[in-house]
């Protein structure tokens, strides 16, 4: 049993390490540009630019703000989120683990960011011709793909339940 936690707590560990690196690295990788050039903005397809910015909100530079009181709010808001979305992630005995580890390792990529620079460095521009998305980075990636699965597991697996039912 003890043998059993342990493995499952490295594999954990070690992939929200890895999470974590993907996204440290990309984002000092892109700091580094910007703190050589002034400014970051690179064509890499017709699609795809990199373009750097400091976002003080939350996913996708939603609720950016100045006050450092909401700011701060915004910040324990999070940590109390990623305190929660640990215990998940430890009483979890099935597949849905990795999705919350997704979710849990892009957090404390953010989170990270929010501590130390007092915003998240924001660089990857996915557009088409004059509309743009939202500007993001690695960290929202997997977030972003830790929900997205854990919705589609919820649709499908309700609809099952409801067709055992009839």
């Amino acid at each position: 049993m003890f043998k059993t936690n342990l493995k499952k707590f490295l594999l954990y560990f070690f992939l929200v390490t890895i999470i974590f690196f993907l996204d440290r690295v990309s984002k000092l990788y892109l700091i580094n540009l910007v703190e050589a050039n002034n400014v970051v903005d690179i064509y890499v397809s017709p699609f795809l630019n990199l373009y750097f910015i400091w976002n003080t909100g939350v996913a996708f530079g939603l609720l950016s703000f100045e006050q450092n009181t909401f700011y701060s709010l915004v910040t324990i808001i999070i940590i109390c989120i990623d305190i929660i979305l640990l215990i998940i992630i430890v009483r979890s005995n099935n597949y849905k683990a990795f999705f919350f580890i997704c979710i849990f390792g892009g957090s404390l990529g953010n989170l990270f960011d929010r501590l130390y620079y007092k915003a998240v460095p924001d660089f990857i521009d996915i557009h088409f011709q004059e509309f743009h998305w939202f500007i993001f980075n690695v960290a929202d990636i997997f977030i972003s793909l830790g929900i997205t699965c854990l919705i589609f597991v919820e649709i499908f697996s309700n609809k099952k339940v409801t067709n055992e039912i009839n």
